[in-house]
């Protein structure tokens, strides 16, 4: 563990080729044409990219790095990377000359087959690009490998499909700014040049002790534990949440700020969650792609500097059953490059015309395209945390808060809205606490979409996931809503009108989606449907959202995906998805034939010896018989779902790969799998503790 002091602001990006850097090592114009192209686009030429890839390099050698990697984000759900190192060919006297050129620093090459492509890519044309995205700025991350300059870059097929997480997103974010100037335009201003969504992704996890870990095959093969029972005591105290951080946590939380801060990545917020061993860890806004990759940063981070610590960072979202899972809440607004917040009321929000018709277009795009916001959070993980333990439930819908939704009903109702609640005098009875105003508006922890202020929390995505998904459709759908409301104001003779009545118009039209009550209520089920409101429950239901007319036209429209792009995402996720039940799956069947079943069946002989040596001693030995009876027929109940589960996977895996398969696993082996865990769970509350194969969830969560 770090012990030397430190000044966040002397080392906060020193690790990061950022614009303070470039502006010192880069020639004038060669810093300022590459400025251009970083706000607004264009292409590089090869002279000046030489310039950038030298400069680049000797900073980067500064820094201890030998080698380089284009940092891509293909359809894994995690990162990927190539080192080269800077060595060029040995020169005559037996040196070696360290190079790198801006062909190299541009484009890279590496096997587009060997990743997952939906049928965009096969082994006999495996030719894949990956390309310099100078919107994010290059790194060098220091490790056990040394020190490596990392190069985030998009990466393509070489027929030019998108096959990874960041080229969608650019695309996204190019759609919502044009969209976007248009519809402020309207309102006067012709000053702002560009309009950009701002992310802040709160990252949730658990952290458990490495050599419990490593006695747990079902952590290490699935990130999840497939068996436990709950201990005495779980969540229901409430004292884990926001309680003092442990010292070998809080020595963790310091070595991550740390890392985190030399590589640009503005760590702000730490604290315990809900659940024991939970945590979180909370970024200051940044652009949205820029956010994409320092969230990826922040993962790899947390799961290195566990390791360090003896411990293993859990990012699934379900690790444990009956406690909190793990989430992700998507902080997203929408910014001009001179500081105005389109989603910032104002003290008056009833009065501010321009955030009122932002506000109606958004609850548009998420009326009209849940389906695809659900679909964006869709991972087989969420589908055991969503609609629980502060997890929002699986209908999407929007949470305003009272204010706004007063706003919004003032508007249905008679078209003009007059005024807005303002927030009250918060009085707390004690003469020694001052009093102060409290906010016009409540939060809502079970709403998936709620406004929070000036930005919207999405807080369906999961602890795991990248960003990215949730990104793309928030941007592309809003975009859309921006495109249609000024499609329409554009035509009008009267402007001013047109807008006060689209904002009612999309106000009364969406209103259905706007929900402040309990979103964990049975009775929101049922008032959800009634509204017309998708309930999707799961990862498998969710995938079709992708490939629709009304999503292949809306993503066709601003150029996010093409319908074959769309298409192979969609094949990715239903291939992924078995694949994921089909490791849990043999897992479960693995654990319960090699470690449990022949440890209960130890354990039952030495019931039956003892049942024989209380008799042989004249005493009665009806408790020892009656615990020989339950432990013998909840092996007998396991024994039975194993064949049944074993049965259904073998079966699962004969299907044919894609939809098919996928829905054959949701629909029978997940059900399987939790029918051989109802036996184990309760076999674990019953056979010796010392006998159990592998550490407790007493053993995990609190003894870390």
């Amino acid at each position: 563990m770090s012990t030397e002091l430190y000044n966040v602001a002397d080392i906060f990006g020193e690790d990061v080729f950022n614009d303070t850097v470039m502006q010192e090592r880069l020639p004038k114009k060669v810093y300022k044409d590459l400025k251009k192209i970083i706000e607004e686009g264009g292409e590089l030429d090869l002279s000046t990219a030489d310039v950038i890839a030298h400069e680049m390099k000797e900073w980067a050698i500064e820094k201890g790095a030998t080698h380089y990697t284009h940092w891509f984000q293909p359809l894994t759900g995690v990162t990927a990377e190539k080192h080269d190192s800077f060595i060029s060919a040995p020169l005559s006297n037996g040196k070696i000359l360290m190079s790198f050129s801006g062909k190299e620093l541009i484009k890279g090459e590496p096997d587009a087959s060997s990743f997952p492509s939906g049928g965009l890519r096969a082994t006999f044309e495996a030719r894949g690009y990956t390309a310099w995205d100078c919107t994010s700025p290059a790194f060098v991350r220091h490790d056990a490998a040394g020190a490596t300059l990392c190069i985030p870059t998009a990466f393509c097929s070489y027929t030019g499909e998108a096959l990874d997480q960041k080229t969608p997103l650019l695309r996204s974010m190019e759609a919502i700014n044009a969209q976007g100037l248009r519809l402020i335009k309207l309102f006067g201003n012709t000053t702002s040049k560009k309009v950009t969504p701002s992310v802040g992704a709160e990252q949730e996890y658990f952290l458990v002790d490495a050599e419990k870990f490593l006695k747990r095959k079902d952590l290490i093969y699935t990130g999840r534990t497939l068996f436990g029972a709950m201990p005495p005591k779980g969540q229901e105290l409430d004292d884990h949440y926001f309680g003092t951080i442990r010292q070998r946590i809080a020595g963790f939380m310091k070595d991550v700020n740390e890392e985190l801060w030399k590589l640009g990545v503005s760590a702000k917020t730490q604290h315990n969650e809900v659940a024991p061993a939970q945590h979180e860890l909370a970024p200051i806004y940044a652009q949205c792609n820029i956010a994409v990759d320092h969230n990826h940063i922040i993962m790899q981070t947390l799961k290195k500097i566990a390791c360090q610590h003896g411990m293993k960072c859990l990012l699934h979202e379900k690790p444990f059953a009956g406690v909190n899972g793990s989430g992700k809440h998507n902080n997203w607004s929408i910014t001009t490059d001179d500081g105005i917040n389109l989603l910032e009321p104002g003290k008056t929000p009833h009065e501010n015309t321009q955030f009122l018709m932002v506000l109606t277009c958004i609850l548009k795009a998420v009326n009209e395209h849940a389906d695809l916001l659900r679909e964006s959070a869709a991972d087989p993980g969420n589908d055991h945390r969503l609609g629980a333990n502060e997890a929002p439930p699986a209908i999407v819908s929007v949470f305003l808060g009272e204010q706004l939704e007063d706003v919004i009903e003032q508007l249905v109702s008679t078209g003009e809205a007059t005024h807005s609640l303002k927030g009250q005098l918060l009085e707390t009875g004690v003469k020694s606490l001052p009093d102060f105003m409290k906010d016009a508006t409540d939060r809502n922890r079970t709403s998936p979409f709620a406004f929070t202020g000036n930005k919207f929390e999405f807080r369906m995505v999961g602890s795991r996931d990248s960003i990215s998904g949730p990104n793309v459709v928030l941007n592309t759908i809003v975009a859309e809503a921006f495109s249609d409301a000024c499609d329409v104001i554009e035509a009008s003779d009267d402007k001013e009108k047109a807008i006060h009545d689209l904002i009612k118009q999309y106000a009364t039209e969406n209103q259905a989606v706007i929900f402040n009550g309990n979103g964990y209520a049975d009775e929101w089920v049922a008032e959800a449907e009634r509204r017309g409101l998708p309930n999707i429950k799961s990862m498998v239901e969710a995938i079709p959202a992708l490939t629709t007319e009304k999503s292949v036209k809306l993503f066709g429209k601003y150029n996010v995906f093409t319908k074959d792009e769309l298409e192979s995402r969609a094949e990715i996720k239903y291939e992924s998805y078995a694949k994921a039940l089909n490791i849990e799956a043999r897992a479960m069947l693995n654990i319960a034939k090699k470690q449990i079943i022949p440890a209960v069946m130890r354990y039952t002989k030495t019931l039956a010896d003892t049942v024989i040596a209380v008799k042989e001693a004249g005493a009665d030995a009806k408790v020892q018989e009656e615990a020989l009876k339950d432990v013998t027929k909840l092996l007998g109940d396991a024994k039975k779902a194993l064949a049944v589960l074993e049965k259904v996977t073998d079966t699962a895996a004969k299907k044919e790969e894609g939809e098919a398969q996928a829905t054959y696993y949701h629909a029978s082996v997940v059900p399987a799998m939790a029918k051989l865990r109802t036996p184990i769970d309760a076999l674990e509350m019953l056979v010796d503790k010392d006998v159990w194969p592998m550490p407790s969830y007493g053993d995990l969560i609190f003894e870390v």
